[in-house]
């Protein structure tokens, strides 16, 4: 396998923290330390490549809250200018190992996501009998720092490069503690060895994808199998032998235990008749058509009554809405949310404050041009009527739409 050396240089360059940066700040322009990172750009991403070359850079501490959704999970927010580091890193390692990942991975890698994965596995639903879906018990905390480095380490050979990974990795927020006995292991095993990275960090992505790739090679070389799905950790596994299937589990659950110290979830295992359809990343999928789960559109629906409530409160912005329906909607094709914020918000109220967005656009340039957004926009529009239609249906306003009639 080859090995990559001379990295460090191209990932502290700076053009590519520059690009990095970019990255880091889609979305999150408005937050106080963004803004103030952006006010001396240049005189920041110097001082970083500075720390960096001088290998002085030391992380910040997280900023850790929980979120239900359903379950509970701990996310760890990392710093701006780290986020910027992660960025800058990837930026360099993604290409190496996207070459070695397999096609069917489909977790946070461009031209990937749940849509794709999704058709892929209608695909072979329609070639195959039985399905089996399983995914791993806590998988973020349960990745082991050892294992992960020697992994990075059969492609990676540039000492700087290793030594800024290692940094991000032991830098990592102390998470649950997940102690799991494996074959070989004495009292204390668990509680000697590092696991678990911060969800929320972009590197975080990466190395999971890193650590379950030599999983992913040994469904697909050693037990040959074609119709094999992974998203993150969930898996799917297609046949048309049920009781091949829970011998491939079986060989599955023994390598995931004695390579990569992980365990398969107790409970959410299963091989079922591809007829009765399987959950798998918020669909229930069928061969001949998928369906959202109710789960799912109940919980996007408490997602927008939440941000109702806070806007109507004061909690947050117009502007911060529009922001987070984009991020919702535009993965899936749905990029124009005006519809659905202004059934949200009501029309009346919606339009106030997309003038009111503008005029403070105005004043901020010191300017009397008109700042061209998409509430400028909706602020020149003329009345809309008492209903408006999403996807054919009629929805009175200013009452709630599900997003879900779609």
């Amino acid at each position: 396998m080859q090995r990559h050396r001379q990295l460090f240089e191209e990932i502290c360059s700076f053009e590519n923290l520059l690009l990095a940066a970019r990255k880091a700040r889609r979305g999150k322009r408005l937050r106080p330390d963004v803004a103030a990172f952006e006010h001396n750009l240049e005189a920041e991403l110097l001082r970083l490549q500075t720390e960096l070359r001088a290998q002085t850079y030391c992380p910040g501490a997280y900023h850790e809250f929980v979120i239900h959704d359903p379950k509970r999970r701990v996310i760890s927010a990392a710093p701006y200018r780290d986020r910027i580091v992660h960025h800058a890193l990837c930026n360099v390692l993604e290409p190496i190992f996207e070459r070695v990942f397999i096609t069917d991975s489909y977790a946070h890698r461009f031209g990937k996501g749940t849509h794709a994965a999704v058709d892929r596995l209608t695909e072979f639903m329609r070639r195959y009998d039985y399905v089996l879906k399983c995914d791993i018990a806590r998988y973020f905390p349960s990745i082991d720092h050892a294992l992960l480095k020697a992994q990075i380490r059969r492609k990676i050979a540039c000492a700087d490069t290793l030594w800024l990974i290692d940094t991000i990795i032991d830098a990592g927020n102390p998470s649950e503690p997940e102690n799991a006995y494996f074959l070989g292991d004495d009292l204390f095993t668990p509680f000697s060895r590092h696991k678990g990275l911060p969800l929320g960090n972009q590197t975080s992505q990466f190395f999971a994808n890193v650590y379950l790739n030599a999983l992913d090679h040994f469904v697909k070389e050693k037990l040959e199998r074609k119709a094999y799905i992974r998203y993150v950790d969930d898996f799917v596994i297609l046949s048309d032998d049920k009781e091949d299937l829970w011998e491939v589990f079986a060989a599955f659950r023994n390598f995931l235990a004695a390579t990569l110290r992980l365990q398969v979830h107790p409970v959410k295992q299963w091989v079922l008749p591809v007829s009765a359809g399987v959950d798998f990343l918020g669909f229930r999928v069928y061969p001949t058509h998928r369906l959202l789960r109710r789960a799912s559109g109940l919980r996007f629906q408490r997602r927008l009554r939440a941000m109702q409530w806070a806007y109507r409160n004061g909690q947050i912005s117009l502007t911060q809405i529009q922001q987070r329906l984009m991020a919702w909607l535009g993965h899936a094709g749905h990029a124009d949310s005006y519809r659905l914020r202004a059934s949200l918000l009501g029309a009346a109220t919606f339009r106030r404050d997309a003038r009111r967005e503008t005029a403070c656009c105005v004043v901020a340039r010191g300017t009397t041009t008109t700042r061209t957004t998409i509430a400028a926009r909706i602020a020149t529009t003329t009345t809309r009527p008492t209903g408006t239609t999403i996807s054919g249906s009629v929805v009175p306003l200013p009452r709630q739409v599900s997003p879900y009639s779609q």
